[in-house]
Formats: C-alpha cells, sequence, structure tokens
C-alpha cells in the first residue's frame, strides 16, 4: 500500500501511540527534560551543528536513532519545517488546575495562570505556552471544546516549551474559571473595552483569560471573570494578535508580581 502525507502520519500514530514532533530545538528540549521518547529519525547525511549533539544525547539515553531520507521527513512534519529531524515521543501528560496552583506553591510565588478560551491556531497556542514559560507562568488552561489540540504545529511554535508549562486540559472553560476562583485565584479577561493593563493591580493570585481569534473572550467567560483588561492601542489597528496580547500581559503581570 502506498502512503501519502496523512497515511504516513496516521501509520506511524498507530505503530507507536505517539506524538510527531520536528525540529531541532523542539527535539533537543524534549531530550533535556527527559520526555519519553520512542524514536528518533534524523535525515541521511545530516551530521552538523545540533543535529550531533541531539544523535549524541539520544544514545546516551538509549533512544533508537534512525536514519531516513527527507521526503519521509517531510511526510511525517506536513508541510512543518523539520530541518532534518523528528522524533516519536509519548503523548502530552495534561494536569488539573490543582496541580498548576502547587506549582506556584513549591516555587514559593503567587499563581500565575494563562486560560485560553477558544484559540484555535495552534501557531498561536505554541506561541502563548511559549510566552508562559518566558514569563515565569505556572501553567496554561486550555478546553476540550474550541480550542487548538497540541499537535506537532503547537509544540514548534512552543520552541520546547511545552516540556516545561504544565498543561490542564478542562471540560469547560467557564468552569475552570469558577474553579479558579473558589481556589483564590483573581481572574482578568483581556477584552478591546477593559482597564489599561499598566493601571491593574495583578499583585495576586491571578489567571490571564484569552479569548479567540475571532470572537474573543465568549460572554459567558467574560461575566464570571472579576476583571476586564486591555491593552493601550495607539496606532490604526484595535487589537493584536493573542499570542503577542499575551506576552505584554504576562510580563506586566509577572513584573507587578515581583518576578
Amino acid at each position: 500500500m502506498a502512503y501519502g502525507k496523512e497515511n504516513i502520519k496516521q501509520k506511524i500514530a498507530q505503530d507507536t501511540d505517539g506524538v510527531i514532533t520536528v525540529g531541532r530545538n523542539p527535539v533537543m528540549e524534549m531530550l533535556r527534560c527527559g520526555r519519553e521518547i520512542e524514536k528518533i529519525y534524523v535525515q541521511r547525511g545530516e551530521r552538523e551543528g545540533s543535529i550531533t549533539k541531539i544523535v549524541a544525547m539520544a544514545r546516551e539515553a538509549g533512544i533508537i536513532v534512525d536514519e531516513t531520507d527527507k521526503r519521509r521527513l517531510d511526510e511525517m512534519s506536513g508541510g512543518s519545517a523539520h530541518q532534518g529531524v523528528a522524533a516519536i515521543a509519548s503523548k502530552i501528560k495534561y494536569c488539573d488546575i490543582q496541580h498548576i496552583l502547587d506549582v506556584a506553591r513549591e516555587r514559593g510565588e503567587k499563581p500565575l495562570i494563562v486560560v485560553c478560551d477558544g484559540v484555535e491556531d495552534p501557531h498561536n497556542l505554541g506561541a502563548i505556552i511559549r510566552c508562559a514559560d518566558g514569563a515565569g507562568a505556572h501553567g496554561v488552561i486550555i478546553g476540550k471544546r474550541r480550542s487548538a489540540p497540541i499537535t506537532q504545529t503547537a509544540i514548534k511554535s512552543s520552541a520546547g516549551a511545552i516540556e516545561y508549562v504544565p498543561i490542564a486540559k478542562v471540560q469547560n472553560i467557564a468552569s475552570a474559571i469558577d474553579e479558579l476562583k473558589e481556589l483564590g485565584v483573581w481572574t482578568f479577561a483581556a477584552e478591546a473595552d477593559g482597564e489599561d493593563c499598566r493601571k491593574v493591580d495583578f499583585n495576586c493570585p491571578c489567571a490571564i483569560v484569552l479569548g479567540g481569534e475571532g470572537d474573543g473572550v465568549s460572554k459567558l467567560v467574560r461575566e464570571k471573570c472579576d476583571y476586564t483588561v486591555s491593552l493601550p492601542m495607539r496606532g490604526g489597528v484595535n487589537s493584536l494578535n493573542v499570542s503577542t496580547a499575551a506576552a505584554v500581559l504576562l510580563y506586566e503581570a509577572a513584573n507587578k508580581q515581583g518576578k
């Protein structure tokens, strides 16, 4: 049987029950954090720079390294830039909301959490996770519905940050907001008509709630949040990409928390 791009990926998933991750930096971070990896595929002839280090780390960890041709890697990556390397790793392990708060307590810090309400672009989701890691946030909450899945696109867009940021996948974002409030976390919905984020007191256990690319924060979720905050816009457009907004708000909150 001949396998096209989608069939190749489906066959690999069936054979390994794993997730395909491509790109040198994401694969390197998986190795560094000790993620369970079944096999690493390296483009035949690629033995320069970080590829050499990836191969050495994989062999030291007892992970199978399989040389293959560029065509196979192209098929596995589904068009993403694989940079000559792909890995079959264990599925993402999700946590619960309490675990995220436990991470904050272990660090001796006020919780800083990101809630994604309807972020459906995996590039944006990966970038938000990367921002969360960079700002020192303790976790990200996503919904089972109206949310981008954790695919290789999201993993690659996170630049490896997905290996370090706890992710909770919940049945319902509105119910998650209720749970956060019961646990003593203040919730801040990011919307265009909110209070200027520079004037907001984030020096508390807080969760930044980000809406979807088209509709923003849903009406029900917004009504449940304690505050609505916004970014000052001085140009001709009235909003930023959700991952860019996440970066600004997270660093503003982290700064006010004293991180």
